[in-house]
């Protein structure tokens, strides 16, 4: 494998650049290839067989690419099948997510921490077993962040209508003691401020895993010696099954948290 190969990030749409903002950052050596679905996203309701086969597709896709390392960065595909693709493609370091239970759990001061995902990532077997480790000890609440990711896909989080959405959701939460929120869908992130806003001045962390997803890229890069030359030139590069609009969008959405380094589109 060529080291200066790139890493491969996927997820169901856009949500997965919360990733990629940290990884960019964190290892600004490595090159870069993120692949949102967009056509066919959001995945949170759809079958267990469908995912499995988009995230299939994608990975055949990034792997075609020359791809060193894939992140799944999709709760939801990761939930579903990170087990198959690990075990069908061995000689591929995948990365994949799972809300950030663990941080939550440790630092709570009331006792009680909430999980906002998807059905799918809430119904799969790394949270439920996650969970499981800290049931005992913290009181810990689901919800489905209804609408959320349809609002990130369009650009809306900023709206009013994002701020109903989220106050919906939130706020009950809140009201029954969680000081913890864990956003456990790499969209979830880019409504942060809006969730900020609903929590106003009451003492409630909001936290993601964005960070320690990059932490876990680089303890692969190690365990495989596949870490880019110091002198290697980055580039990125997106690609998406929706249109030329979605495309533009993606890279623009991209660039409006992380600039300034060469862009190398592809369909």
């Amino acid at each position: 494998m060529n080291n200066n190969a790139p890493i491969g990030i996927f997820d169901s749409g856009m949500g997965g650049l919360s990733v990629w903002q940290e990884i960019a950052e964190g290892l600004p050596c490595e090159s870069l290839i993120f692949f949102g679905d967009g056509a066919r996203c959001p995945y949170g309701e759809r079958s267990r067989e469908e995912i499995l086969r988009f995230t299939v597709e994608s990975v055949e896709r990034l792997l075609a690419e020359g791809c060193k390392m894939i992140v799944v960065a999709c709760n939801t595909a990761t939930a579903v099948a990170i087990e198959y693709l690990r075990e069908h493609y061995p000689q591929v370091p995948f990365v994949g997510l799972e809300p950030a239970v663990k941080p939550a759990a440790l630092t709570t001061k009331s006792g009680t921490v909430a999980v906002l995902a998807t059905a799918r990532s809430l119904e799969g077997e790394l949270f439920l077993h996650t969970s499981a480790q800290y049931a005992d000890r913290v009181n810990i609440l689901t919800a489905v962040g209804e609408g959320f990711v349809e609002i990130v896909e369009h650009g809306e989080e900023n709206s009013p209508a994002a701020e109903q959405a989220v106050r919906r959701v939130i706020e009950p939460l809140i009201e029954k003691g969680a000081d913890k929120i864990v956003l456990g869908c790499t969209h979830y992130p880019f409504l942060r401020q809006t969730i900020e806003r609903v929590i106003g001045d009451r003492d409630v962390e909001v936290i993601d895993s964005g960070r320690a997803v990059c932490r876990r890229v680089a303890q692969l890069l190690d365990n495989f010696d596949l870490w880019a030359d110091e002198d290697n030139e980055p580039k990125f590069e997106f690609m998406t099954l929706a249109d030329d609009d979605y495309l533009d969008r993606l890279i623009f959405r991209a660039y409006g948290c992380f600039s300034e380094e060469e862009t190398e589109e592809d369909e």
